[in-house]
């Protein structure tokens, strides 16, 4: 029995520097090579930073296109979802809502035009993307509201759309905050 117990304490103590010193420190390592250094890529507007691009924000202005509903109000220090369920009426009166909000500010959409994650939260609370469906459905209200041709934001939106990863991991997405720092450029 002495000899069991002295493997698996031995076990223990190198699967603890293995993965809570070696891993990370290679998970840094490699992380200095991304954009932003490990630090996440920071999206700037006149030398400023204004977010991060792999957290989402909340655009609420007709002018902006709007990204997809948090259950957090998009705060990264506590992500998570509502686990509110599919029957649960608070959520489905949630999602109503939402349904509506977006059927009175784009008044040239049907509700079947709608795609889901326009309505509801992901599960982290964060998602900065948006279907390319969800940007399709806001180019006419952007476009009058701004008075821009709707090519010209249409044109936008294509040029900010990110297809799968590898080219077949995920749907087609667009990052809500890109576009927009991307729409507020056009003007100046």
């Amino acid at each position: 029995m002495k000899k069991y117990i002295l493997q698996s304490i031995r076990l223990t103590a190198v699967l603890m520097v293995l993965l809570c010193v070696v891993y990370p420190l290679v998970v840094a390592f490699a992380g200095g090579f991304s954009k932003g250094k490990g630090g996440g890529e920071k999206l700037t507007k006149n030398g400023k930073v204004v977010g991060y691009a792999l957290l989402g924000q909340s655009f609420t202005k007709p002018e902006y296109f709007w990204g997809r509903p948090s259950a957090v109000g998009y705060n990264a220090a506590g992500s998570g979802g509502s686990n509110k369920g599919p029957s649960n009426p608070d959520y489905l009166q949630q999602v109503s809502d939402r349904i509506d909000t977006l059927l009175k500010y784009n008044q040239t959409i049907k509700k079947a035009d709608i795609p889901a994650d326009m309505v509801t939260a992901s599960g982290s609370g964060l998602d900065p993307n948006i279907s390319e469906q969800g940007a399709i459905i806001q180019i006419k209200r952007i476009a009058a509201v701004r008075q821009l041709d709707e090519r010209t934001v249409a044109e936008l939106v294509v040029k900010n759309t990110q297809g799968p990863l590898l080219g077949m991991f995920g749907p087609t997405s667009v990052n809500v905050l890109k576009l927009n720092l991307a729409l507020d450029a056009l003007k100046q």
